[in-house]
């Protein structure tokens, strides 16, 4: 069998099934009929054809030879790590944790979420601050959240944000590409040179250890910046605060930085987890996703997302960021990295990286070599005039990297996985003897209060206790292993275990994103490879895949039109159009990129309202910059007005984005690029099958047509004018060979087919339930594309029975539940993906078919409309079992409703979740033992 025929769920007789329901003769057929002649592309993709999964593997195995794998020295904030094999086998490569969604239904996410919780704990605990978030993309990307987070709270009326010079080079690039169009000013402080911060600024952005590896009392300068108003964020290494004196105990409001050195490969720069964390006061400003503690509907404990959820979809321009994913499978990695080794794990973890430097520092100075400080923990910087390229040179040719500063400074840090020898080959470079260790000047900095107290953090450090506490958690969540995940504009399709497989290869995990260029000589093939296979499938002319999530691939997007209109002097052109059933990231990404969001109507069938289009670019024409439009639309029909719309823009000297969220319809059968569009963002993780990972990792490439090509990120440690996104050059790239087996396996004939497949199994699901549910949109032809939209609305009118209770309902049933109310409110998006074969797709539809048979029950007055079996949805095993049971329906309605196969059933481990109890009593972090007393 052809990998194609692996990963596309129904076989060819279930296809002509399926074909036959609806109406259809042949996919050609179907596909000729739903999609608009005049975006149709008919000539097959330029891609290599199809190799086997063997063949696929073995080219793979070729181009990761070309890498080579060094010792890190770099620093940087990417260090290399030991990640347990407790936790690579049972978490980064267990499909459970990576093919699980983002727990939007907290009742089938309690296992992910609690791992989130003691990620938000480990993170709170090792800062000295009272709230952290569920994670962030990057350090880079974190620090600039910080950077807005603290302008929009402080009371300085100030455009400036003072920032350390010792910052990381990568963060200040990332600082400067969202500091810019927001009109911020940043102002580089030396503080060694005893440079004064400036007049006013409202915020204060300190590096703890500062990029060169300095360790600064700042607490005279955090007090400074509060008498002038402003904020202190504090970008601080976590493991270094397990001996050093937290931000939060010298007053820091805000501390963020990355927990990559907690256990998750270096990647080439990526997928890792940051992390943002607040002072109190500050919480509900916290941008990116907040797990917090509620209760169930029998008042136990339970997890969910807090305060933010969606929040891009619910305030759109007035959000405060556009971050709507975080880094779930990275985060869950290093929290139980943390949980593993536990206190005095970490401690001994970092004393051993801290001996090491002190060992090169001893030896460095004994020698007579000068240092630009005595006080550090993990990297030293040596000051050598002239001698500096040299020392690098001597120190690569025996397999150790070192940063190459300037021609008179080199730089060493250690970390875990440094031992004896590689200090040894380090002072060889230097030409010095070991010596004895220097005394650290940073001791009177350190920390003298305990972390991580919780029992979590102090028991599970056997592998037997830890491997069977994340099977405990893996069992409470549904991933795409148990079943079907039906989302809507979320494309939960197969994560091929041959496509994740490389991604924990020593060649691909083990490679420093700033490493020499003659070391990544594969990784540079592979991210060029796909970049050209991904600008032939959408039709573009350049390609980066630096963003390293969607909403960064929207700002990355954004940004390049804004270059673009810059350059040709159109300053005044800020106006981007964005029709009101877009996606809300669309919004924030426009404001963040500068542009001011003027909201196209869409019409009755849910397309964009041509004529409100026209009333729109007549009135912002001067200043029209661009618009963004999500193809097939948000409502899941192909929009036959699309390349009307797409002249009518340029003509009027605008840009046209089309968002490429739901490129699952297209890939095979139309091109973005060739039917009008400038700029479009992919998303790595729905349609080119990098997992979900319960909500991270992400990748969001940017592609363009050529005329803004030269307005791509470009790399954050190169000079330029070019703007960067993300911290590392390429992103998240130890994902990237995902995407790419997928591409090489699928060939273009088999990517024409998981096209074809995922419009035909979204039309039948919408046929076969159309008679029980309302489907609201459908293109010219009654067909949609890959996905559909049910209307609840009129059952809820005349039952009660909301789409909350039928989204439930479905978990006693064994499914996850579709998108709930978007882009409607009241609906149920679904998307069934090209991977689920008919037997699941018909198991769905018999169980939201007994739902609606339910509902008619309700409606009948057979049941009560406060007590029935939806509205006290789900049902626990716990609840099913009680001695007193005093519903108005048996047990077995509740538990095994109809056509549950009983010998594999699914049971939530919580009832329903009260949602507001959890945002009015906000806790984020790991409650008490007793909490979970019965």
């Amino acid at each position: 069998m052809t990998f194609a025929s692996r990963h596309i769920g129904p076989d060819p007789d279930e296809q002509t099934h399926m074909l036959k329901s609806i109406g259809f003769s042949s996919l050609d057929a179907l596909m000729d009929a739903a999609i608009p002649e005049v975006i149709r592309w008919t000539d097959a993709l330029d891609l290599p054809a199809a190799a086997s999964e063997e063949e696929a593997i073995a080219e793979l195995r070729e181009i990761a030879s070309r890498n080579t794998v060094a010792t890190p020295m770099i620093g940087l904030g990417y260090y290399g790590t030991h990640t347990p094999a407790v936790i690579k086998r049972n978490v980064l490569e267990n499909p459970s944790w990576y093919t699980a969604y983002t727990p939007y239904q907290p009742e089938i996410s309690q296992g992910r979420l609690e791992a989130l919780l003691n990620f938000q704990t480990m993170v709170t605990d090792l800062t000295g601050l009272t709230t952290a978030n569920a994670s962030m993309l990057d350090e880079g990307t974190a620090v600039a959240e910080a950077m807005t987070l603290a302008r929009r709270a402080s009371k300085s009326k100030s455009g400036v944000y003072a920032v350390d010079s010792d910052t990381f080079p990568q963060t200040l690039a990332v600082l400067r590409t969202r500091a810019e169009p927001l009109g911020i000013t940043l102002a580089l402080v030396d503080l060694d040179a005893g440079e004064p911060l400036p007049d006013e600024y409202f915020g204060l952005h300190l590096q703890y250890p500062g990029a060169s590896g300095a360790v600064r009392d700042h607490a005279a300068l955090i007090t400074a910046a509060h008498e002038a108003g402003a904020l202190v964020t504090v970008a601080a290494d976590l493991l270094a605060l397990t001996l050093l004196r937290a931000p939060g105990e010298i007053g820091a409001d805000i501390a963020a930085g990355t927990t990559q050195r907690f256990g998750v490969p270096l990647g080439f720069g990526g997928p890792h987890a940051g992390y943002l964390a607040v002072r109190a006061g500050l919480e509900r400003s916290l941008p990116g996703r907040l797990v917090g503690v509620s209760k169930d509907a029998d008042g136990a404990p339970a997890y969910r997302l807090a305060l933010q959820t969606r929040e891009q979809h619910i305030r759109r321009e007035k959000a405060t960021s556009n971050i709507c994913t975080a880094q779930v499978l990275l985060a869950v990695m290093a929290s139980m990295y943390a949980v593993y080794h536990g206190p005095d794990g970490l401690r001994r973890i970092a004393k051993r990286t801290h001996n090491h430097a002190l060992t090169i520092a001893g030896s460095l100075t004994a020698a007579g070599v000068s240092l630009t400080s005595d006080a550090f923990f993990d990297t030293v910087t040596a000051i050598v005039p002239g001698r500096a390229a040299a020392i690098a040179a001597e120190a690569a040719r025996n397999g150790v990297d070192l940063r190459l500063i300037d021609d008179d400074r080199v730089s060493v840090s250690t970390d875990e996985t440094t031992t004896d020898a590689h200090v040894g080959t380090v002072l060889a470079a230097f030409g010095v003897p070991l010596s004895a260790a220097a005394e650290c000047g940073a001791k009177p900095l350190g920390r003298t209060t305990d972390f991580l107290t919780h029992p979590v953090f102090r028991t599970h450090h056997s592998e037997t206790s830890m491997l069977r506490y994340l099977r405990k958690l893996a069992d409470k969540d549904y991933a795409l292993d148990r079943g079907m995940i039906p989302l809507g504009s979320c494309t939960m399709k197969l994560n091929a275990t041959t496509e994740m497989e490389a991604v924990t290869w020593p060649e691909f995990a083990n490679i420093h994103p700033y490493a020499p260029a003659s070391q990544t000589q594969g990784y540079e093939h592979l991210v060029a490879q796909l970049e050209a296979w991904l600008a032939e499938i959408t039709g573009y002319d350049a390609v980066s895949v630096q963003p390293n999530a969607g909403s960064q691939g929207e700002l990355a997007g954004l940004l390049a039109i804004r270059g673009y209109h810059r350059s040709r002097g159109d300053l005044h052109r800020d106006v981007c159009l964005i029709p009101s059933s877009a996606h809300g990231t669309n919004a924030a990404s426009a404001v963040m990129a500068g542009m001011r969001v003027v909201v196209v109507a869409c019409d009755a069938l849910g397309n964009v309202d041509m004529s409100d289009l026209d009333a729109k670019i007549s009135r912002f024409s001067d200043s029209l910059a661009a618009i963004m439009v999500t193809y097939p639309s948000t409502h899941g029909v192909y929009e036959t007005s699309i390349a009307d719309l797409c002249a009518r823009v340029h003509e009027a000297g605008g840009q046209v984005y089309v968002d490429g969220a739901n490129l699952n319809a297209l890939v095979g059968y139309a091109k973005p690029g060739k039917f009008g569009a400038d700029v479009s963002h992919l998303n790595l993780h729905k349609t080119f099958c990098i997992p979900h990972g319960g909500g991270g990792p992400g990748v969001g490439p940017v592609a363009v047509r050529a005329h803004l090509a030269d307005f791509l990120p470009g790399n954050p440690l190169e000079p330029g004018d070019h703007h960067a996104v993300s911290a590392a050059a390429h992103g998240s790239a130890g994902i990237l060979p995902i995407s790419w087996a997928y591409v090489r396996m699928m060939g273009p004939d088999g990517l024409a087919a998981a096209t074809g497949a995922a419009v035909l199994t979204a039309n039948y699901v919408a046929s076969r339930l159309r008679d029980h549910y309302p489907v609201l949109y459908a293109g010219s032809n009654g067909l949609v594309a890959h996905e559909c939209i049910l209307d609840l609305r009129p059952i809820t009118k005349a039952t009660g029975v909301t789409v909350d209770d039928v989204a439930k309902r479905l978990i006693d049933y064994g499914f996850h539940a579709p998108t709930m109310s978007f882009p409607v409110a009241g609906t149920l998006m679904v998307e069934p993906t090209e991977s689920e074969d008919l037997a699941e797709l018909d198991r769905f539809c018999a169980a939201m078919i007994a739902i609606k048979e339910e509902i008619d029950q309700v409606a009948a007055g057979v049941w009560p409309a406060g007590d029935n079996p939806l509205v006290n949805a789900p049902h626990t095993a716990t609840a099913v079992t009680a001695d007193e049971w005093d519903h108005a329906y048996p047990r077995s309605v509740a538990g095994f409703p109809k056509g549950v196969d009983r010998t594999a059933k699914y049971w939530p481990p919580v009832r329903r979740i009260d949602g507001a109890y959890g945002d009015r009593n906000l806790v984020c972090s790991c409650p008490a033992p007793e909490a979970f007393e019965d």
